[in-house]
């Protein structure tokens, strides 16, 4: 298995989620296309549409990408994928999330990740997420889902150096927290 399965949707209260495909570009790109939700983002400039064309192209590549619905107005509003699964140390990491900003700030982010948490943890048993050092929204969100700060790591990126902030979420921490 090269990448984590992906069932026809997962629903939660607000949200569903289901696997991209290649149709979603427009809208996508009409929420992508906003400067500010790339602001801290190790991709600045990925608001312009022959960056997040080059995104999605990769994306549709990887399947392993999510689309995220509004459940009452059936809009897409946003996207997630897994990535990084390793089958024999049972994990995976989750991101390249973005969201519109009608959905900032309110639950829609940690619906999100609570709904790709559980289904993930039914092959793996940690989940990560790489956060840009300079993300300071992105690290209070995983603070908000539980997440605990591991390492930091520092890679090189066309752009220059990208020091990164490892948080994880382990499936026994996960559970005793639904309980």
């Amino acid at each position: 298995m090269h990448s984590l399965p992906l069932f026809p949707s997962l629903t939660g209260e607000t949200l569903e989620l289901r696997p991209l495909e290649a149709t979603d570009f427009d809208a996508l790109y009409t929420i992508a296309r906003d400067p500010l939700i790339w602001a801290q983002h190790p991709s600045p400039t990925r608001y312009q549409e022959p960056v997040f064309r080059e995104w999605f192209a990769d994306a549709l590549t990887s399947e392993s990408v999510l689309v995220v619905l509004d459940r009452v107005s059936k809009q897409v509003v946003g996207s997630s994928r897994y990535y990084e699964f390793n089958e024999e140390q049972r994990e995976v990491a989750i991101g390249y999330t973005f969201l519109a900003r009608e959905k900032w700030g309110g639950g829609a982010n940690g619906e999100l990740k609570r709904l790709m948490l559980r289904h993930a943890f039914q092959w793996v048993d940690r989940v990560w997420f790489h956060v840009a050092a300079q993300n300071i929204r992105s690290q209070r969100a995983m603070e908000k889902i539980g997440g605990r700060f591991s390492h930091t790591s520092t890679k090189q990126l066309a752009n220059g150096m990208q020091e990164n902030f490892f948080y994880k979420v382990e499936r026994a921490d996960f559970e005793s927290e639904r309980s």
